[in-house]
């Protein structure tokens, strides 16, 4: 059957969160440093634990695996959205920010509740400003929607995935974007990746998976009946019980494999 369409995964597919993430919490943590000399590594390991301590603490965290939220987008996420969940979390993490980072100070003798709030603003300022997409996505992009038709499909909130999305000026590029917060379904659950087709006006068998994702992207893909590519990032390691339809190591590897 011709492949009529290709859809995308986000992160660490087409944009790279991992690297984003940590140059904007060690950038929080040396303020910090400036005030107390912690070192800033130090203050990213206590944040880091406190943070997903409270975070599995938290009444909504079954609601935030099957979306696919994670910790480190509560420190920043703003969770705009209808969904009564989305309200809730909207609610709820203004106080769990400042209490994770007042326990990562406090790990090191310091209790200060102004720094904790002057370094809960800074990281939701910085993460939304640092958007790094990989050096050759719009390169495949263009080529990719020059004879597919594209769809996004992402977990996350939709107000965070949307940041990312217009910051790197992709919403162009695809003709359904599906977001997990937003339509209520995660990934893998086969469901959104119907969606997809749905919005798509394609069939199961016309379509391609692109994501870095085994049991996510490509688990999912494959109970919809989609044909799953995997980009297999350093250092991740195959899984003997998911089996992708072919492999990637760089997105540039993409339009030929296609």
């Amino acid at each position: 059957m011709t492949t009529k369409a290709v859809i995308f995964d986000l992160d660490d597919t087409l944009m790279a969160e991992g690297p984003a993430y940590r140059t904007c919490f060690l950038e929080t943590c040396r303020t910090a440093h400036e005030h107390y000399q912690i070192e800033p590594e130090e203050l990213l390991e206590a944040l880091g634990r406190h943070a997903e301590l409270l975070w599995r603490k938290s009444g909504l965290i079954e609601y935030c695996r099957e979306m696919g939220i994670i910790w480190s987008e509560g420190l920043w996420g703003t969770f705009e959205g209808d969904q009564p969940n989305l309200r809730s979390l909207a609610e709820w993490v203004p106080a769990y920010r400042v209490e994770a980072w007042s326990k990562a100070l406090a790990d090191h003798g310091v209790i200060d509740l102004l720094l904790a709030e002057e370094l809960a603003d800074d990281f939701i300022r910085r993460r939304r400003e640092c958007h790094e997409l990989f050096s050759e996505a719009l390169e495949v992009l263009d080529h990719c929607r020059s004879k597919y038709s594209l769809a996004m499909v992402t977990n996350g909130a939709p107000d965070i995935q949307m940041a990312k999305v217009r910051a790197a000026r992709l919403e162009p590029y695809f003709k359904s974007i599906l977001i997990s917060g937003e339509v209520g379904v995660g990934k893998p659950d086969p469901r959104i990746f119907r969606m997809a087709l749905e919005q798509l006006g394609v069939g199961p068998e016309e379509a391609v998976m692109v994501g870095n994702s085994l049991q996510r992207d490509i688990r999912g893909a494959r109970n919809a009946g989609i044909r799953a590519i995997w980009m297999q990032l350093d250092g991740v390691k195959p899984d003997d019980d998911v089996e992708p339809d072919a492999k990637i190591t760089n997105l540039s590897q993409l339009p030929a494999l296609l």
